[in-house]
């Protein structure tokens, strides 16, 4: 699904109004762009502001305010929203998707808690992803930006003063997260007696510097502000003199707090204004992006933000929406009541992107291809729950047939050893006889999408569903839909599966079906870990654990829970916690062992080598593949294999046997075109292309690449951009 377009709130001051345009970014190069003007009275909105504050400061010791203030909140965040935007800048912006919002503003604005404005159902902060970019005048020298590079640098500076605790633990919380998440990124961390001199002399050479520790300010000689060290402060006119000859880190993040202590954790009226003096001598000097808090916070709050803020950053998402998702973060745990979420500000550009979203987890998308792979081997797991409920279908919905019984029996052991030719004729003679035997229909459609004949594999599912819905059985017709959905999401329609699941859970719901709810849950999360949005993933997962443990001495409802647990391990697995999906990969495991089922192990061992391979483990990868590739050739399951080789192409890349990897990529690509399915194709095709211009062979690279770019045209926009970026450098 294609992200929304970033959106831009132009706002400069003229006299006693203000004049803006809201428009979408692309936009940018339009000749004519319209503007808006409202009139502002300066007292009353300086008024507004010194309230703002002064209700900020009324939080009590652990930073939270009365339901009474959280109200006045919200009431002053209004009349702000109300006196500084104009009547078509808030209907558009109320009807716009939650997007990426760029606030231009001149440099008399920034006094204003424009995060805090409120448009009588949210604050903005929570409703965009909202950055600020600050004009501003005088004569400056444009910036030296830092390029960007395949290998990132963090450079973490934890508790310089050796006098806040909790600091370091926010910067070895932080250093953690980066190790167990990320293998592209080297990460220093420095704590205690951090002098000037250090960091001046090593500020440059990182990518990404996050501060912990004091910050202190003059009131009356901006340039003396800074983050306090073990010598004295970094100040801004250490900051400046830097960016004259060197480029400065991409993003700073200073955690800092005011290290006065006759009034801690109040703000000052202008403590916008202190703010944006550093933030200013970071971007003024090359930074791109600042994030800064705005008061003290408290220990765990801080490093709960920070760390919320960089996982969502590592998984591939801009860095507006990683400070707005840290802000739900924090009010999801403490409440809205608890107003630490006001305290960050963005400045800079809140649709930047530090690593690539759909594929975070390598440097090189040769390297990562495989995560689009273990989602596809993913999609397969689930045709084995038939082994569980078909016998139970086929005595509570069948005609009274004893051979028509026996026969399923037979056919349904048929499908476990993966004899496909014997179930189809199996099942065939049963409905021949019984067009209403709708655990036959079931079979029939299960066999052919292991086979990849889509066709006749919906034929048989809509007739399962056609033939569930005259006998008024809706949970049998909320399984048929969650096939169909199934198949649909297998070959790229990825909208038309999302429908399917959304009449299976409507019906499941219905009729109080708890296994076909939780099932529609599972496979909607994997429609949301496919996007990258691994908290509503992680929601939908965990209600449909809760069900299926609740039951889980029905074998059906367990078998559920295992698929449940394998789908977690992949949701940890592309946020790159590899010790928890090993855990959850396990898990799953167990119970499909403990009800003695194995050829639902096929993705369980693609998953795990997969891992191993992240840890380079490479003999342990290609072993864990070996078992999967086993068991997917006894059941002539045609559709994983097409995803097996690709993997296992992957594989010979890293060990650099690329002879072996062009041949398996090959396969994986012959085999996909004879599925047609595009998805498979597209992928196979990418690898292989990129394995193409590794080698130097450059009109092979430009055909498989371009028919890679033909298929993500139509199925996935971010993955044609990827394809085409990779065409440009040829």
């Amino acid at each position: 699904m294609q992200e929304p377009t970033p959106l831009v709130l132009e706002i400069s001051k003229q006299d006693k109004s203000l004049k803006m345009s809201l428009f979408k970014r692309e936009e940018l190069v339009s000749t004519l762009r319209h503007y808006s003007s409202c009139h502002v009275h300066l007292p009353d909105l300086n008024k507004l502001c010194q309230e703002m504050t002064s209700i900020l400061n009324k939080a009590r010791s652990r930073g939270s305010l009365d339901p009474e203030l959280i109200r006045q909140l919200s009431k002053t965040g209004q009349l702000l929203w109300d006196q500084l935007l104009t009547r078509q800048v808030k209907e558009k912006l109320r009807s716009a998707p939650i997007s990426d919002l760029i606030l231009t503003i001149d440099e008399e604005l920034i006094n204003i808690p424009w995060e805090l404005l409120y448009d009588g159902r949210n604050f903005l902060c929570l409703n965009f992803n909202l950055g600020r970019l600050i004009r501003t005048g005088g004569d400056f020298s444009p910036p030296q930006y830092r390029s960007a590079s395949g290998s990132l640098k963090m450079l973490i500076l934890a508790n310089p003063t050796n006098d806040l605790r909790s600091a370091y633990l926010e910067g070895t919380g932080i250093k953690n997260l980066f190790d167990r998440r990320r293998n592209n990124v080297r990460i220093d961390f420095k704590s205690t007696r951090i002098d000037r001199f250090y960091v001046k002399k090593n500020f440059c050479d990182y990518d990404i510097v996050h501060f912990a520790g004091h910050c202190e300010y003059e009131p009356h000689d901006q340039k003396h502000n800074g983050w306090v060290l073990n010598d004295g402060r970094f100040s801004v006119s250490d900051i400046m003199s830097m960016g004259e000859s060197s480029s400065l880190p991409t993003l700073v993040f200073s955690n800092a707090c005011h290290s006065a202590q006759g009034q801690a954790g109040l703000i000052e009226e202008d403590y916008q204004e202190k703010n944006y003096s550093l933030a200013q001598a970071f971007l003024f000097s090359g930074v791109r992006h600042y994030i800064g808090s705005i008061r003290k916070i408290e220990d765990p709050v801080s490093l709960a933000f920070s760390r919320e803020f960089y996982g969502q950053v590592i998984s591939g998402r801009t860095v507006g929406e990683s400070v707005r998702l840290a802000r739900l973060k924090l009010i999801k745990e403490y409440g809205i009541s608890a107003i630490h979420w006001t305290s960050y500000l963005l400045y800079g550009d809140p649709n930047f992107s530090l690593f690539t979203r759909k594929h975070a987890a390598r440097g090189t998308r040769l390297k990562a291809g495989l995560l689009l792979n273990k989602r596809q081997l993913l999609r397969y797991l689930p045709l084995g729950i038939f082994a569980f409920c078909a016998v139970i279908f086929s005595m509570l919905i069948s005609t009274f047939n004893p051979g028509s019984y026996y026969l399923f029996f037979k056919a349904e052991a048929s499908f476990r050893k993966g004899d496909n030719r014997q179930v189809i004729a199996l099942a065939s003679r049963i409905l021949s006889k019984d067009p209403g035997f709708l655990a036959a229909s079931s079979l029939m459609g299960d066999t052919y999408q292991r086979l990849g004949e889509k066709e006749q594999s919906l034929k048989y599912y809509f007739d399962y569903a056609l033939n569930s819905e005259r006998k008024n059985d809706l949970r049998n017709q909320a399984s048929a839909y969650l096939k169909i959905g199934w198949q649909d999401y297998l070959y790229g329609e990825y909208d038309r599966a999302a429908g399917f699941y959304q009449k299976a859970l409507a019906l499941a719901k219905e009729s109080g079906d708890k296994l076909n709810e939780a099932i529609a849950m599972r496979k909607s999360a994997l429609l949301y870990m496919d996007k990258s949005d691994f908290a509503i993933a992680l929601e939908l997962l965990t209600k449909a654990c809760e069900i299926n443990r609740e039951r889980q001495d029905d074998p059906e409802h367990r078998y559920n829970l295992a698929c449940d647990y394998f789908d977690l391990g992949l949701l940890f697995a592309n946020r790159e916690d590899l010790s928890a999906a090993k855990d959850f990969y396990h898990k799953s495991r167990a119970i499909f062992e403990g009800l003695k089922l194995k050829t639902e192990l096929s993705d369980y061992y693609f998953n795990l080598g997969e891992i191993y391979l992240s840890e380079k483990e490479f003999y342990r990868a290609m072993s864990s593949y070996q078992a999967g590739l086993e068991i997917d050739e006894a059941q002539g399951n045609k559709m994983n294999l097409a995803g097996d080789y690709n993997m296992i192409a992957q594989l010979y890349v890293e060990m650099d046997d690329l002879k072996a990897a062009e041949d398996y990529f090959k396969r994986s690509v012959k085999a996909s075109k004879e599925l047609e399915c595009p998805p498979l194709l597209a992928e196979a095709s990418y690898n292989l292309g990129l394995l193409y211009k590794k080698t130097g062979r450059r009109t092979l690279a430009r055909e498989s690449l371009r028919q890679a770019q033909e298929i993500y045209r139509r199925i996935d926009p971010l993955s044609c951009e990827e394809v085409k970026t990779e065409l440009m450098g040829l």
